[in-house]
Parts: C-alpha cells; sequence; structure tokens
C-alpha cells in the first residue's frame, strides 16, 4: 500500500474499568447523512464501507439543550476542518480548483 492510500481505521481497548473504541477515517469516500426518527430526534451518520458512527440525542430520546450544544460545536469544527482543507489544498495545488 501506497502511503496515502485511504483507509479507516478501528480499535479497541478493553480495561478493568472501561472498553474504549476508536475509529478513524483517513478516506474521502464517506457517506455522511442527517436523518430524522419521525418528529423526536435526528441521527448524524458518517460510514466508510468499512466502519459506521451514528451521533443522536442523548439516550435516545428527546433532544436537550446538550444535544443543540453538541450540533453547535459539531458545525463549527467542521467549518474549521473546512476551511483548513481548503486552504492547504489552494497551498498543494495552486491553480486547482477543489470539486
Amino acid at each position: 500500500m501506497s502511503e496515502h492510500e485511504p483507509y479507516t481505521f478501528a480499535s479497541v481497548s478493553i480495561e478493568e474499568d472501561r472498553t474504549r473504541l476508536a475509529v478513524s477515517f483517513k478516506t474521502p469516500y464517506l457517506s455522511v447523512l442527517a436523518l430524522r426518527a419521525g418528529d423526536t430526534r435526528p441521527f448524524l451518520t458518517l460510514a466508510s464501507s468499512e466502519a459506521e458512527i451514528t451521533i443522536t440525542t442523548t439516550g435516545g430520546g428527546p433532544v436537550t439543550g446538550d444535544d443543540v450544544s453538541l450540533a453547535r460545536e459539531l458545525v463549527k469544527v467542521a467549518t474549521r476542518y473546512l476551511a483548513d482543507c481548503e486552504r492547504l489544498h489552494a497551498e498543494q495545488f495552486p491553480g486547482q480548483v477543489a470539486l
């Protein structure tokens, strides 16, 4: 595999008091979906062919203030990620327009 081939990496660590799952999507080949379960709660899903992560409301129940705060934080960091990608792409590939 070449140095920059896309991939998804998942790991699990099991300790005495907790289990931790980590998933890294190192690929542009993701589906990103925002869905809603009726009028009760939204879902945000990021998925590759190897793994999927879904975020929804606290306990799968009604939307809380904390859920709204998390959604705002997701928008903020996604906007920063976009700006960083656009800037770095422009620096690395001058004159080339990103799709």
